[in-house]
């Protein structure tokens, strides 16, 4: 309100107070909470790697024990190059490679159980390292060291890491492979691609099952969306791998006889492989793992085609066309299983307040001890179908009984080609070509009539045989069967570790001949 003289705010206005306020100081900014560090590179690779190399060793030999699939590596290994070659031609081809990587293996290190094993062995290390490697550049370290345990853990693997078979070999390319299409992937270089050919090919030489991998790696491009040009390279190099190997897949198609023992698909086996299935998709969602930014694949997109894909083909072909579904064929598959089974584990131990190796370490101890009963039949001569060294010891102990030796089927003679000192002064009477003579794996057998006839002019005949009775699969084993039921007698029969032993003794007949002194 304006005074009288004019001025304004001069009586009626309040007297203006000068005050003073505090200078506001600006709070420092709360820093972005930072992950919790992960372990190093190295050391991601190696604890699984010596893992799954002490687990391995651990029981290697088995209680000095050798089932019938190792015992024709045994024996073939020990051929000489010339003579596998000629092998392949009559039989095994799908495991030519691996027998002449181990006959070097012999030559070089010398025959025993923990050289016919140790390659496995060092091989399933290199394929733990190698998903655990792949595990940590898809979903970070921890994932990638949890899926490395995980690997290490698995019963299955940890079967085929103690035995003298190609598949732990199979297993670590098939790793490697999928180690090198998500390099190729992340940065396409021609010669990550002609490795990658070159790996897969190596994959099918060892056994041509292998190839299986072409079709979940082909899912996980479907899944990831890369670039076209990555496409059309990946799918040269699958092409030039597979001709390489379709040489191979056609000679064993000549030899198909070979896995006519496979039984149709049981009950059991599906619900196994429903159950791999299952679990990998419910770490898969766990891990809600889906495509990241940039077209980058992640490790759903290629942990669920790998345990998926091989395991539903093979089944459907055996399904479908022929008994063919056999687990170690694609043993692989569980390298999925293992990435995805790490990045779940992995996951829950990031989100406790502890740090995250303290829980990954306890749920491996756990793991571990979990396992202890299976882990230990798998290390016990009963964990597989039969032994052969056993059988070999029985024969030694009886082959003062009698001079001549029989083996029903005729593959049981597998026994005295890896033990042939066990066999010394035994006639094979059946025998007529040995199995290096004839190229094959367990010799050629006289016809039906002369081992007939041969097995009348003994006196004893040790019968080898398997421990559960089969019916005769030809004519040769039907004319064995019925002379022993006909003019032989048990005296004895021994049954360990899948093999029987058995002790004939001819009966004495009038119309043989004999003299009356000789007969019971």
């Amino acid at each position: 309100m304006p005074s009288p003289t004019g001025h304004p705010g001069t009586l009626l206005d309040p007297p203006t107070v000068a005050t003073s306020r505090p200078p506001v100081v600006p709070r420092p900014p709360v820093p972005p909470a930072t992950p919790r560090p992960g372990p190093s590179r190295a050391l991601t690779a190696a604890v699984p790697a010596g893992l799954v190399i002490s687990l391995g060793l651990w029981g290697i030999t088995r209680q000095d024990s050798m089932w019938r699939d190792e015992a024709a590596t045994w024996q073939v290994a020990h051929r000489s190059l010339p003579e596998i070659w000629q092998l392949l031609g009559h039989a095994d081809v799908v495991h030519g490679l691996y027998y002449a990587l181990m006959h070097v293996v012999f030559g070089a290190f010398g025959d025993s159980l923990l050289t016919l094993r140790l390659p496995s062995v060092l091989a399933m290390a290199v394929a733990a390292s190698l998903a655990a490697d792949l595990g940590a550049r898809l979903a970070g370290r921890w994932s990638g060291l949890g899926a490395g345990l995980a690997f290490a853990l698995l019963p299955t693997l940890q079967t085929y890491a103690q035995e003298g078979r190609p598949y732990a070999m199979v297993t670590a390319t098939v790793a490697l492979a999928s180690w090198l299409l998500v390099a190729a992937m992340h940065r396409p270089r021609a010669r990550t691609w002609s490795a990658y050919a070159v790996v897969v090919l190596l994959g099918a030489l060892l056994n041509w099952f292998s190839l299986l991998v072409l079709p979940a790696h082909a899912a996980t491009l479907a899944l990831a969306r890369p670039h076209r040009i990555v496409r059309v390279r990946w799918l040269l190099a699958a092409s030039t791998a597979v001709l390489g190997a379709l040489p191979l897949v056609l000679a064993s198609r000549g030899q198909s006889r070979q896995v006519s023992w496979i039984q149709p698909t049981s009950p059991g086996t599906l619900y196994t492989v429903a159950a791999t299935i299952l679990a990998a998709g419910g770490c898969a969602l766990l891990r809600r793992a889906h495509r990241s930014a940039g077209g980058q694949v992640s490790l759903a997109a290629v942990a669920v085609p790998l345990c998926a894909v091989p395991q539903l083909l093979l089944l459907a072909v055996s399904l479908t066309w022929q008994p063919l579904y056999v687990g170690r064929y694609v043993l692989f598959a569980h390298i999925g299983l293992a990435l995805l089974l790490g990045a779940a584990i992995a996951t829950l131990a990031t989100r406790l307040p502890t740090h995250p190796g303290v829980p990954l370490a306890a749920v491996t101890a756990l793991a571990f001890l979990a396992l202890l009963p299976v882990e230990q039949h798998i290390r016990s001569p009963h964990s597989r179908v039969d032994d052969v060294l056993a059988a070999a010891t029985l024969v030694d102990a009886a082959r003062g009984q009698g001079a001549a030796v029989v083996f029903l089927p005729s593959a049981r003679r597998d026994t005295a080609l890896v033990t042939p000192a066990a066999f010394h002064g035994l006639r094979d009477i059946a025998l007529a070509q040995h199995p290096v003579e004839s190229a094959t794996l367990h010799g050629i057998e006289t016809d039906p009539g002369t081992t007939a006839r041969a097995m009348l002019r003994e006196r004893h005949i040790i019968l080898i045989s398997d421990a559960e009775s089969r019916p005769a699969r030809n004519a040769r084993d039907r004319a064995k069967q019925r002379i022993l039921r006909e003019h032989f007698t048990k005296r004895s029969t021994t049954i360990q570790r899948g093999r029987s032993i058995t002790l004939y003794e001819r009966i004495d007949r009038p119309d043989h001949n004999q003299p009356a002194a000789n007969r019971p």
